[in-house]
């Protein structure tokens, strides 16, 4: 299956405006149905509303960090997977994001074509 064909639903939880809506519209062109939440309330709110198959989830967020909404949508929906995004340098984001259970963990500003490889993995072994 070519990966622009999947048509996942991707929650991406980011609250720089225009990094989140030129990613969805960057998804949204390769077949993705792509929702944008600027907090951590409002996608777990979303999460709550909407069937998603993969959430792109940034570590800053106001309010509630990256990492306490990666532990709530584990505890709500252990079977949705996460993948952690970033503008910090540095491996401790990662680490930490992938001890609390997301499935890859990317740097900003995101390569298409990367996360496009973590959507067809999470796609094989999903």
């Amino acid at each position: 299956m070519a990966v622009g064909t999947m048509g996942l639903h991707v929650l991406l939880v980011d609250d720089e405006a225009e990094f989140a809506s030129t990613l969805a519209e960057r998804l949204s062109l390769r077949g993705f149905q792509a929702k944008v939440a600027r907090d951590g309330e409002s996608a777990l709110a979303r999460l709550g509303e909407e069937s998603f198959d993969v959430v792109l989830l940034d570590m800053m967020l106001p309010g509630m960090h990256g990492l306490d909404v990666l532990r709530r949508v584990r505890e709500a929906l252990p079977d949705l997977p996460v993948v952690m995004l970033t503008g910090r340098v540095g491996a401790r984001d990662g680490i930490d994001g992938m001890k609390g259970g997301a499935k890859a963990y990317l740097s900003k500003p995101v390569d298409i074509q990367e996360l496009l490889d973590v959507f067809h993995s999470l796609k094989e072994t999903g």
